[in-house]
This record gives C-alpha cells, sequence and structure tokens, in this order.
C-alpha cells in the first residue's frame, strides 16, 4: 500500500510570528494574488480569508493601488469586490495588438436600448417592456441578454399569470465599471436636465443606465441572480 497522503495544513492568516513589516507585505501579496486569479471581482469576505482577523482589507487595497501607480494594470472597485483592470490608456495598443476584447458581449442597438430601459425600471416584465417601446420585446433579445449575464430573472408581476419581471445583475456592473446600482445616475435628476426621457431612449440617445430605487434592488439581485 502507498502512504497515506498528509493532510494539508490550515493557512495562517495572523502570521503572529512574523514582525509588522513583513506580515503586511504577506497579506498585500495574498489579496493580489487572490484577486488576480479570479476571473470575476473579489468580495471583501473572501480575501478576509487569507489576512489575519484585524487586518484592514480597505488599507491593504490602498496599498496595494499605491504600489500599481504608473502601471498599466490598476485594481478597481466594481460589483461589489475587487478586480485587476487594464488602464484605459492602453486600450487602443490592446487592441492593435490582440483585437478588441469582449466583442461576444457587444450589443446591438436594440439590446442596449433594452438593457438601459431594464436598469431605469426594473424589476419590468417582458409586456411592460414592449409597450414602452411600442412594439413587441422578443424572447430572442431577452435570452441573448441572459445569456450574456447581464439581467437575470426577478421576482414574479403581480400582474395576471405572474410573468417574470428582469433585473440587472452582477455580471452587469462589473461589465460597465459599477460597484453598485447607487453608482449608476440619478434618473430623476437626469430628467430635469433634459438629458433622459422616453423619447431620447428611444431615439437611442440614453447615458448609462440608471435606477430609482438601487438599494432595495441591489438586495433583491442578489435574491434572485441565480433564479432561472
Amino acid at each position: 500500500m502507498g502512504r497515506r497522503a498528509r493532510p494539508k495544513e490550515d493557512l495562517d492568516i495572523e502570521l503572529a510570528e512574523l514582525p509588522p513589516e513583513l506580515r503586511w507585505r504577506e497579506w498585500m501579496g495574498r489579496v493580489e494574488a487572490v484577486i488576480f486569479a479570479s476571473p470575476a471581482p473579489v468580495t471583501r469576505e473572501v480575501l478576509a480569508r487569507v489576512v489575519g482577523r484585524d487586518c484592514s482589507i480597505d488599507f491593504l487595497i490602498d496599498d496595494i493601488s499605491d504600489e500599481l501607480r504608473g502601471r498599466p494594470y490598476e485594481l478597481v472597485s466594481v460589483a461589489g469586490g475587487w478586480q485587476h483592470r487594464t488602464r484605459k490608456n492602453f486600450a487602443e495598443a490592446i487592441r492593435a495588438a490582440i483585437g478588441a476584447a469582449g466583442d461576444d458581449k457587444a450589443l446591438s442597438q436594440t439590446e442596449a436600448l433594452i438593457l438601459a430601459c431594464i436598469a431605469y425600471y426594473q424589476p419590468i416584465n417582458r409586456s411592460e417592456l414592449s409597450s414602452f417601446f411600442g412594439k413587441e420585446v422578443s424572447r430572442d433579445t431577452i435570452a441573448r441578454l441572459r445569456g450574456l449575464e447581464f439581467i437575470a430573472a426577478g421576482p414574479r408581476s403581480p400582474q395576471p399569470g405572474a410573468p417574470y419581471t428582469y433585473v440587472t445583475t452582477k455580471a452587469f456592473l462589473s461589465h460597465f465599471g459599477l460597484e453598485t446600482l447607487r453608482d449608476l445616475p440619478d434618473m430623476e435628476a437626469l430628467e430635469d436636465a433634459g438629458l433622459l426621457g422616453k423619447d431620447k431612449m428611444l431615439a437611442g440617445e440614453f447615458p448609462v443606465p440608471a435606477s430609482d430605487e438601487a438599494d432595495q434592488l441591489e438586495a433583491d439581485r442578489d435574491e434572485d441572480d441565480h433564479v432561472t
């Protein structure tokens, strides 16, 4: 019989034997490594698994960000977590070398308008979307936005038949570089300034989507993101 594999030891998160400066450097390295290795934004709760109980995640992030100044990539706060992203001023160089990134998530004008409407008026069902645009919003368009993980099924509508409504997702926040729905422009302010209205949306003239119910929708989305 072969020898039994030795069980892995638990990760030492406190690092009590290290001097304070080396302990901090190790925590910084762990946090940056976890963020670098993750394809999605990493939450505070996940990062807390690799540092001491009294360690400030925010201070670590600040120090890591300071060290990345002048580098072609940075740490950004999106979708309730942190993620490495290349700086915008290098976008042209990246396209020249490897082509445009994220082409699979490029939206048509119609898809962009519908996504904007969902972001503004969520939770909203397909019938309400169709009424808004004055023509039927196809199931294929909704399926496309769901396939991109920009929207998910929300709570059932109180309308007859209790159709599903649609809400934006964390992937939506991440793709558009937003931390929470509270970072979206205020709809009433945009309307008062004459920058937003149904006519403008129908004409394709709209800013980054916004929501009047950001706080409640943030909680609802966490519950509904996985609904199929």
